[in-house]
């Protein structure tokens, strides 16, 4: 189990929830909206070395 990042609803993060990580569409939309709205923004550049593990 998890849980939603926008509502924090306990959420099963299998296949069949086709929102995951989300718990509903409602809540994805929601938080696809933030980021529309830049709301929410990566605090700094992306760098290549982001993309790879130590």
């Amino acid at each position: 189990m998890s849980e939603c990042p926008r509502c924090k609803k306990k959420i099963s993060i299998s296949n069949k929830n086709e929102c995951r990580p989300f718990c509903s569409e409602k809540c994805k939309l929601i938080d696809f909206g933030t980021w529309a709205n830049e709301e929410n923004v990566i605090s700094r550049p992306i760098k290549s070395e982001d993309f790879y593990e130590d």
